[in-house]
Protein backbone atom coordinates (compact mmCIF):
# COMPACT_ATOMS: atom_id res chain seq x y z
CA UNK A 1 0.00 0.00 0.00
CA UNK A 2 1.24 3.16 -1.25
CA UNK A 3 1.33 6.33 1.12
CA UNK A 4 -0.26 9.03 -0.09
CA UNK A 5 0.94 12.74 0.85
CA UNK A 6 -1.71 14.08 3.32
CA UNK A 7 -2.11 16.78 5.59
CA UNK A 8 -4.08 17.79 8.40
CA UNK A 9 -7.73 18.95 7.51
CA UNK A 10 -7.84 15.79 5.25
CA UNK A 11 -10.11 16.35 2.11
CA UNK A 12 -12.69 14.21 1.82
CA UNK A 13 -12.05 12.43 -1.66
CA UNK A 14 -8.08 11.98 0.00
CA UNK A 15 -10.11 10.30 2.91
CA UNK A 16 -12.07 7.94 0.65
CA UNK A 17 -8.95 7.39 -1.10
CA UNK A 18 -6.67 6.73 1.91
CA UNK A 19 -9.63 4.23 2.98
CA UNK A 20 -9.65 2.21 0.13
CA UNK A 21 -6.25 1.53 0.22
CA UNK A 22 -6.27 0.32 4.01
CA UNK A 23 -9.13 -2.17 3.09
CA UNK A 24 -7.53 -3.51 -0.02
CA UNK A 25 -4.48 -3.91 2.23
CA UNK A 26 -6.36 -5.07 5.30
CA UNK A 27 -8.14 -7.95 2.87
CA UNK A 28 -4.36 -8.83 1.66
CA UNK A 29 -3.55 -9.66 5.31
CA UNK A 30 -6.78 -11.38 6.96
CA UNK A 31 -7.72 -15.13 5.95
CA UNK A 32 -11.10 -14.11 4.86
CA UNK A 33 -12.49 -16.92 6.39
CA UNK A 34 -11.47 -15.45 9.99
CA UNK A 35 -14.15 -12.44 9.38
CA UNK A 36 -16.67 -14.23 10.13
CA UNK A 37 -14.49 -14.47 13.79
CA UNK A 38 -14.12 -10.98 14.50
CA UNK A 39 -17.59 -10.09 13.73
CA UNK A 40 -19.01 -12.46 16.09
CA UNK A 41 -18.03 -10.06 18.97
CA UNK A 42 -17.29 -6.75 20.04
CA UNK A 43 -14.27 -7.18 21.23
CA UNK A 44 -13.40 -9.11 17.70
CA UNK A 45 -14.49 -5.95 15.76
CA UNK A 46 -12.22 -3.87 18.10
CA UNK A 47 -9.09 -6.31 17.68
CA UNK A 48 -9.65 -5.26 13.69
CA UNK A 49 -9.69 -1.90 14.36
CA UNK A 50 -6.33 -2.24 16.08
CA UNK A 51 -5.02 -3.95 13.28
CA UNK A 52 -6.34 -1.43 11.10
CA UNK A 53 -4.62 1.58 12.71
CA UNK A 54 -1.21 -0.91 12.59
CA UNK A 55 -1.45 -0.84 9.09
CA UNK A 56 -1.59 3.02 9.32
CA UNK A 57 1.43 3.68 11.38
CA UNK A 58 3.55 0.60 9.59
CA UNK A 59 2.77 2.84 6.22
CA UNK A 60 3.44 6.66 7.59
CA UNK A 61 0.20 7.46 6.99
CA UNK A 62 0.32 11.03 8.60
CA UNK A 63 -3.12 11.43 10.30
CA UNK A 64 -4.56 13.24 13.54
CA UNK A 65 -5.12 10.58 16.03
CA UNK A 66 -8.68 11.75 15.79
CA UNK A 67 -8.70 11.33 11.83
CA UNK A 68 -7.05 7.87 12.47
CA UNK A 69 -9.79 6.60 14.49
CA UNK A 70 -12.22 7.78 12.46
CA UNK A 71 -11.02 6.58 9.36
CA UNK A 72 -10.52 2.89 11.41
CA UNK A 73 -14.02 2.90 12.18
CA UNK A 74 -15.35 3.38 8.56
CA UNK A 75 -13.31 0.62 7.66
CA UNK A 76 -14.60 -1.55 10.29
CA UNK A 77 -18.01 -0.31 9.11
CA UNK A 78 -17.27 -0.94 5.44
CA UNK A 79 -16.48 -4.62 6.20
CA UNK A 80 -18.88 -5.95 8.58
CA UNK A 81 -21.41 -3.29 8.64
CA UNK A 82 -23.22 -0.51 5.95
CA UNK A 83 -20.64 1.60 5.47
CA UNK A 84 -21.16 5.16 5.83
CA UNK A 85 -24.63 3.77 6.78
CA UNK A 86 -23.52 2.80 10.50
CA UNK A 87 -23.95 5.78 12.35
CA UNK A 88 -27.26 6.49 11.10
CA UNK A 89 -28.70 2.68 12.07
CA UNK A 90 -27.00 3.34 15.58
CA UNK A 91 -28.78 6.68 16.23
CA UNK A 92 -31.91 5.63 17.58
CA UNK A 93 -33.27 9.43 17.17
CA UNK A 94 -33.68 8.73 12.80
CA UNK A 95 -36.68 7.14 11.98
CA UNK A 96 -35.82 7.57 8.31
CA UNK A 97 -32.72 7.13 6.42
CA UNK A 98 -32.81 8.09 2.75
CA UNK A 99 -30.66 7.99 0.41
CA UNK A 100 -31.27 10.19 -2.55
CA UNK A 101 -28.04 8.64 -5.15
CA UNK A 102 -24.77 8.36 -3.75
CA UNK A 103 -23.97 12.13 -2.74
CA UNK A 104 -27.14 12.76 -1.25
CA UNK A 105 -28.23 11.74 2.66
CA UNK A 106 -31.40 12.64 4.44
CA UNK A 107 -32.71 11.35 7.92
CA UNK A 108 -36.11 12.33 9.61
CA UNK A 109 -36.19 12.83 13.33
CA UNK A 110 -38.86 13.84 15.06
CA UNK A 111 -40.83 14.02 11.59
CA UNK A 112 -38.63 16.57 10.26
CA UNK A 113 -36.48 15.91 7.85
CA UNK A 114 -33.01 17.31 7.58
CA UNK A 115 -30.14 16.51 5.12
CA UNK A 116 -26.91 15.22 6.71
CA UNK A 117 -23.20 15.37 5.77
CA UNK A 118 -23.05 11.72 4.79
CA UNK A 119 -21.97 10.59 0.84
CA UNK A 120 -20.75 7.61 -0.42
CA UNK A 121 -17.76 7.23 -2.72
CA UNK A 122 -19.89 7.09 -5.85
CA UNK A 123 -22.63 5.37 -7.41
CA UNK A 124 -20.57 1.96 -7.32
CA UNK A 125 -20.08 2.29 -3.65
CA UNK A 126 -23.63 3.09 -3.20
CA UNK A 127 -24.84 0.04 -5.04
CA UNK A 128 -22.31 -2.10 -2.75
CA UNK A 129 -24.11 -1.73 0.30
CA UNK A 130 -26.99 -1.95 -1.48
CA UNK A 131 -26.04 -5.68 -2.62
CA UNK A 132 -24.85 -6.46 0.80
CA UNK A 133 -28.36 -5.20 2.16
CA UNK A 134 -30.61 -7.38 -0.64
CA UNK A 135 -27.79 -10.31 -0.40
CA UNK A 136 -28.70 -10.75 3.25
CA UNK A 137 -32.55 -11.08 3.07
CA UNK A 138 -32.18 -13.59 0.26
CA UNK A 139 -33.17 -11.61 -2.42
CA UNK A 140 -30.86 -10.13 -5.74
CA UNK A 141 -30.93 -6.73 -7.54
CA UNK A 142 -29.89 -5.73 -11.04
CA UNK A 143 -31.40 -4.37 -14.52
CA UNK A 144 -33.77 -7.21 -14.50
CA UNK A 145 -35.19 -7.05 -11.37
CA UNK A 146 -34.65 -3.42 -10.11
CA UNK A 147 -36.80 -2.75 -7.07
CA UNK A 148 -36.84 -4.70 -3.73
CA UNK A 149 -38.90 -4.04 -1.08
CA UNK A 150 -37.65 -5.99 2.43
CA UNK A 151 -37.36 -6.16 6.09
CA UNK A 152 -33.68 -6.02 8.16
CA UNK A 153 -33.29 -8.75 11.08
CA UNK A 154 -34.35 -5.42 13.32
CA UNK A 155 -37.06 -5.11 11.58
CA UNK A 156 -36.06 -2.14 9.73
CA UNK A 157 -37.66 -1.79 6.19
CA UNK A 158 -35.71 -1.39 3.53
CA UNK A 159 -36.86 -0.33 -0.49
CA UNK A 160 -34.72 0.05 -3.08
CA UNK A 161 -34.61 1.21 -6.45
CA UNK A 162 -32.10 1.42 -9.28
CA UNK A 163 -31.70 2.05 -13.11
CA UNK A 164 -32.70 2.60 -15.16
CA UNK A 165 -36.16 3.00 -13.13
CA UNK A 166 -34.21 5.65 -10.74
CA UNK A 167 -33.41 8.62 -13.38
CA UNK A 168 -30.84 9.98 -11.56
CA UNK A 169 -28.95 6.68 -9.70
CA UNK A 170 -29.51 4.06 -6.92
CA UNK A 171 -32.17 5.37 -4.16
CA UNK A 172 -32.55 3.69 -1.13
CA UNK A 173 -35.16 3.91 1.25
CA UNK A 174 -34.85 2.15 5.31
CA UNK A 175 -37.76 2.65 7.67
CA UNK A 176 -36.70 2.21 11.04
CA UNK A 177 -39.06 1.36 14.23
CA UNK A 178 -38.02 1.48 17.41
CA UNK A 179 -36.14 -0.76 19.95
CA UNK A 180 -38.47 -0.02 22.60
CA UNK A 181 -41.92 0.45 21.30
CA UNK A 182 -44.23 3.12 22.52
CA UNK A 183 -46.81 3.23 25.29
CA UNK A 184 -49.85 4.50 25.73
CA UNK A 185 -48.09 7.26 28.55
CA UNK A 186 -45.95 8.13 25.53
CA UNK A 187 -48.84 9.09 23.44
CA UNK A 188 -49.92 10.98 25.88
CA UNK A 189 -46.30 13.18 26.64
CA UNK A 190 -46.57 13.92 23.37
CA UNK A 191 -49.61 14.90 22.73
CA UNK A 192 -50.95 12.66 19.78
CA UNK A 193 -54.18 12.36 21.87
CA UNK A 194 -55.45 13.10 25.44
CA UNK A 195 -56.78 10.92 28.46
CA UNK A 196 -60.47 10.92 28.13
CA UNK A 197 -59.50 10.12 23.97
CA UNK A 198 -57.45 7.08 25.22
CA UNK A 199 -59.62 5.99 27.67
CA UNK A 200 -62.47 5.86 25.06
CA UNK A 201 -60.11 3.61 22.63
CA UNK A 202 -58.48 1.64 25.66
CA UNK A 203 -62.66 0.46 26.48
CA UNK A 204 -63.49 0.07 22.86
CA UNK A 205 -60.45 -2.49 22.42
CA UNK A 206 -61.67 -4.21 25.56
CA UNK A 207 -65.38 -4.48 24.23
CA UNK A 208 -64.17 -5.79 21.35
CA UNK A 209 -65.06 -3.32 18.32
CA UNK A 210 -63.72 -3.50 15.24
CA UNK A 211 -61.34 -0.22 14.82
CA UNK A 212 -59.51 0.81 11.78
CA UNK A 213 -56.51 3.47 12.05
CA UNK A 214 -56.60 6.02 9.20
CA UNK A 215 -53.70 8.27 8.00
CA UNK A 216 -51.01 9.34 5.83
CA UNK A 217 -47.48 7.99 5.44
CA UNK A 218 -45.91 8.90 8.83
CA UNK A 219 -48.59 10.00 10.54
CA UNK A 220 -47.87 7.14 13.21
CA UNK A 221 -51.00 4.53 12.24
CA UNK A 222 -48.28 1.57 13.18
CA UNK A 223 -47.27 3.07 16.75
CA UNK A 224 -51.21 3.71 17.40
CA UNK A 225 -51.85 0.60 16.29
CA UNK A 226 -49.29 -1.43 18.65
CA UNK A 227 -50.43 0.81 21.40
CA UNK A 228 -54.54 -0.40 21.13
CA UNK A 229 -53.17 -3.66 20.26
CA UNK A 230 -51.52 -3.72 23.77
CA UNK A 231 -55.31 -3.57 25.86
CA UNK A 232 -55.90 -6.85 24.13
CA UNK A 233 -56.48 -9.26 27.45
CA UNK A 234 -53.39 -12.03 27.38
CA UNK A 235 -55.93 -14.91 27.70
CA UNK A 236 -57.10 -14.57 24.19
CA UNK A 237 -54.94 -15.56 21.19
CA UNK A 238 -53.90 -12.97 18.23
CA UNK A 239 -53.01 -13.34 14.84
CA UNK A 240 -51.40 -10.89 13.34
CA UNK A 241 -51.25 -10.48 9.21
CA UNK A 242 -48.53 -7.90 7.74
CA UNK A 243 -47.14 -6.92 4.10
CA UNK A 244 -43.74 -6.72 6.37
CA UNK A 245 -43.41 -7.01 9.68
CA UNK A 246 -43.41 -4.27 11.55
CA UNK A 247 -46.06 -4.73 14.85
CA UNK A 248 -44.20 -5.47 18.10
CA UNK A 249 -47.24 -7.01 20.41
CA UNK A 250 -45.85 -7.70 24.16
CA UNK A 251 -48.70 -10.96 24.55
CA UNK A 252 -47.67 -14.37 24.86
CA UNK A 253 -50.68 -16.24 22.61
CA UNK A 254 -49.30 -14.42 19.58
CA UNK A 255 -49.14 -15.82 15.79
CA UNK A 256 -47.03 -13.71 13.35
CA UNK A 257 -47.64 -13.96 9.60
CA UNK A 258 -45.98 -12.20 6.78
CA UNK A 259 -46.40 -11.97 3.27
CA UNK A 260 -43.64 -13.20 0.85
CA UNK A 261 -42.98 -11.69 -2.56
CA UNK A 262 -42.40 -13.82 -5.54
CA UNK A 263 -38.99 -15.19 -6.13
CA UNK A 264 -36.39 -14.47 -8.94
CA UNK A 265 -38.64 -16.39 -11.70
CA UNK A 266 -41.71 -14.60 -10.44
CA UNK A 267 -43.18 -17.38 -8.68
CA UNK A 268 -44.18 -18.31 -4.86
CA UNK A 269 -45.68 -14.93 -4.04
CA UNK A 270 -47.95 -15.47 -1.14
CA UNK A 271 -50.42 -11.97 -0.57
CA UNK A 272 -52.21 -10.90 2.43
CA UNK A 273 -54.95 -12.37 0.92
CA UNK A 274 -54.21 -16.04 1.15
CA UNK A 275 -53.21 -15.40 4.73
CA UNK A 276 -55.93 -13.97 6.04
CA UNK A 277 -58.23 -17.14 4.43
CA UNK A 278 -55.27 -19.23 6.37
CA UNK A 279 -55.76 -16.85 9.43
CA UNK A 280 -59.19 -17.63 9.93
CA UNK A 281 -58.50 -21.19 10.26
CA UNK A 282 -56.27 -20.77 13.11
CA UNK A 283 -58.85 -19.93 15.51
CA UNK A 284 -58.22 -16.48 16.04
CA UNK A 285 -59.82 -14.22 18.77
CA UNK A 286 -58.80 -11.26 17.33
CA UNK A 287 -56.68 -10.62 13.71
CA UNK A 288 -54.67 -7.84 13.40
CA UNK A 289 -53.83 -7.14 9.53
CA UNK A 290 -50.91 -4.23 9.53
CA UNK A 291 -52.43 -2.66 6.89
CA UNK A 292 -55.46 -3.31 4.40
CA UNK A 293 -54.48 -2.60 0.89
CA UNK A 294 -56.29 -4.40 -1.70
CA UNK A 295 -58.69 -7.60 -2.29
CA UNK A 296 -57.97 -8.93 1.27
CA UNK A 297 -60.16 -6.17 2.62
CA UNK A 298 -63.52 -8.08 1.60
CA UNK A 299 -62.25 -11.16 3.74
CA UNK A 300 -61.51 -8.85 6.62
CA UNK A 301 -64.67 -7.62 6.35
CA UNK A 302 -66.51 -10.89 6.44
CA UNK A 303 -64.16 -11.88 9.33
CA UNK A 304 -65.21 -8.87 11.19
CA UNK A 305 -68.54 -10.04 10.16
CA UNK A 306 -68.76 -13.64 10.87
CA UNK A 307 -67.70 -13.43 14.73
CA UNK A 308 -63.87 -12.32 14.90
CA UNK A 309 -65.17 -9.15 15.93
CA UNK A 310 -62.36 -7.00 17.95
CA UNK A 311 -59.95 -6.70 14.96
CA UNK A 312 -57.85 -4.15 14.35
CA UNK A 313 -56.32 -2.69 11.29
CA UNK A 314 -54.86 0.44 9.52
CA UNK A 315 -55.05 2.11 6.14
CA UNK A 316 -54.04 4.77 3.77
CA UNK A 317 -56.34 7.87 4.22
CA UNK A 318 -56.80 11.61 4.22
CA UNK A 319 -60.19 11.36 6.47
CA UNK A 320 -62.46 8.79 7.95
CA UNK A 321 -64.59 9.62 5.02
CA UNK A 322 -62.22 9.25 2.33
CA UNK A 323 -61.10 5.38 4.43
CA UNK A 324 -64.70 4.69 3.78
CA UNK A 325 -64.09 5.36 -0.44
CA UNK A 326 -60.93 3.21 0.03
CA UNK A 327 -62.07 0.30 1.91
CA UNK A 328 -65.06 0.23 -0.94
CA UNK A 329 -62.69 0.93 -3.47
CA UNK A 330 -60.40 -1.92 -2.29
CA UNK A 331 -63.22 -4.52 -2.31
CA UNK A 332 -64.33 -3.98 -5.62
CA UNK A 333 -60.59 -5.13 -6.47
CA UNK A 334 -61.38 -8.46 -5.89
CA UNK A 335 -62.94 -11.20 -8.20
CA UNK A 336 -66.26 -10.91 -6.40
CA UNK A 337 -68.82 -8.94 -8.05
CA UNK A 338 -71.00 -7.12 -5.41
CA UNK A 339 -73.65 -4.24 -5.98
CA UNK A 340 -72.57 -1.26 -4.36
CA UNK A 341 -75.02 -1.25 -1.26
CA UNK A 342 -74.09 -4.49 -0.43
CA UNK A 343 -70.47 -3.28 0.05
CA UNK A 344 -71.88 -0.52 2.44
CA UNK A 345 -73.62 -2.19 4.44
CA UNK A 346 -70.75 -4.83 5.03
CA UNK A 347 -68.39 -1.54 6.18
CA UNK A 348 -71.13 -0.21 7.94
CA UNK A 349 -71.94 -3.54 9.98
CA UNK A 350 -68.23 -4.77 10.24
CA UNK A 351 -66.54 -1.20 11.64
CA UNK A 352 -67.28 0.73 14.27
CA UNK A 353 -64.59 3.16 14.95
CA UNK A 354 -62.17 4.83 12.61
CA UNK A 355 -59.50 6.88 14.24
CA UNK A 356 -57.64 9.24 11.88
CA UNK A 357 -53.79 10.31 12.75
CA UNK A 358 -51.91 13.35 11.13
CA UNK A 359 -49.01 14.49 10.80
CA UNK A 360 -48.28 18.26 11.39
CA UNK A 361 -46.49 20.95 10.13
CA UNK A 362 -43.86 20.49 12.96
CA UNK A 363 -43.66 16.90 12.81
CA UNK A 364 -45.52 16.33 15.79
CA UNK A 365 -48.53 13.46 15.45
CA UNK A 366 -52.40 14.36 16.35
CA UNK A 367 -55.32 12.03 16.34
CA UNK A 368 -57.33 14.66 14.54
CA UNK A 369 -61.15 12.32 14.42
CA UNK A 370 -62.19 9.23 16.16
CA UNK A 371 -65.22 8.74 14.27
CA UNK A 372 -68.14 6.45 15.33
CA UNK A 373 -70.20 3.98 12.28
CA UNK A 374 -74.13 3.83 13.16
CA UNK A 375 -75.27 2.20 10.01
CA UNK A 376 -75.93 2.62 6.36
CA UNK A 377 -78.67 4.85 5.12
CA UNK A 378 -79.66 4.86 0.92
CA UNK A 379 -76.40 5.47 -1.18
CA UNK A 380 -74.05 6.18 1.85
CA UNK A 381 -72.51 4.99 5.58
CA UNK A 382 -73.20 6.94 8.57
CA UNK A 383 -71.03 8.38 10.46
CA UNK A 384 -70.66 10.53 13.80
CA UNK A 385 -67.57 12.18 15.27
CA UNK A 386 -66.84 11.71 18.47
CA UNK A 387 -63.61 13.85 18.88
CA UNK A 388 -62.06 15.69 16.88
CA UNK A 389 -58.43 18.31 16.53
CA UNK A 390 -58.91 21.58 15.80
CA UNK A 391 -56.52 22.98 14.40
CA UNK A 392 -55.41 26.98 15.09
CA UNK A 393 -52.24 27.98 14.23
CA UNK A 394 -48.41 28.18 15.30
CA UNK A 395 -46.49 29.30 18.04
CA UNK A 396 -43.41 31.44 17.23
CA UNK A 397 -41.35 28.54 18.01
CA UNK A 398 -43.43 26.85 14.83
CA UNK A 399 -45.26 24.42 16.91
CA UNK A 400 -48.97 23.63 15.85
CA UNK A 401 -51.48 25.26 18.23
CA UNK A 402 -55.27 23.55 18.74
CA UNK A 403 -58.06 22.19 20.61
CA UNK A 404 -58.63 18.45 21.43
CA UNK A 405 -62.52 18.86 21.92
CA UNK A 406 -65.44 16.09 22.09
CA UNK A 407 -69.24 17.03 19.73
CA UNK A 408 -71.02 16.24 22.83
CA UNK A 409 -72.62 12.84 20.68
CA UNK A 410 -73.09 10.13 22.76
CA UNK A 411 -71.52 6.62 21.09
CA UNK A 412 -74.00 4.80 19.50
CA UNK A 413 -71.65 1.34 21.19
CA UNK A 414 -72.13 2.95 24.84
CA UNK A 415 -74.80 -0.16 25.72
CA UNK A 416 -71.99 -2.59 24.21
CA UNK A 417 -69.80 -1.33 26.76
CA UNK A 418 -71.96 -1.31 29.51
CA UNK A 419 -72.75 -4.76 28.96
CA UNK A 420 -69.38 -5.25 28.93
CA UNK A 421 -68.90 -4.16 32.38
CA UNK A 422 -67.03 -0.73 31.43
CA UNK A 423 -68.26 2.63 31.50
CA UNK A 424 -67.56 5.86 29.03
CA UNK A 425 -65.11 8.63 30.27
CA UNK A 426 -66.75 10.66 32.56
CA UNK A 427 -66.43 13.57 30.90
CA UNK A 428 -67.16 12.57 27.25
CA UNK A 429 -69.62 14.88 26.28
CA UNK A 430 -67.96 17.93 27.31
CA UNK A 431 -64.21 17.20 26.76
CA UNK A 432 -62.10 20.25 25.54
CA UNK A 433 -58.22 20.83 26.38
CA UNK A 434 -55.69 23.11 24.68
CA UNK A 435 -52.59 22.01 22.94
Amino acid sequence: MQSPRVSRGVPEALQQQIKSAVHKELIKRLDLNRLDEFNQTRAGQQQLFTLIQKLMTEHGIPLSTTERDKLSQEVVDEVFGLGPLEPLLNDYTVNDILVNTYNSVYVERRGILEKTNIVFKDNRHLMHIIDKIVSAVGRRIDESSPMVDARLADGSRVNVIIPPLAIDGPILSIRRFGQTPLRSDDLLRSQMLTKPMLDLLQRAVECRLNIVVSGGTGSGKTTLLNVLSGFISARERIVTIEDSAELQLKQEHVVRLETRPPNTEGHGAVRQRELMINALRMRPDRIVVGEVRGEETLDMLQAMNTGHDGSLTTIHSNSPRDALARIETMVMMGDIRLPDKAIRAQIASAIHLIVQVARMNDGTRRITHITELTGSYSDSVSMNDLFLFEKKGLTAAGKVRGRFHSTGILPKFAEKLSASGLSLPHNLLNHSEEV
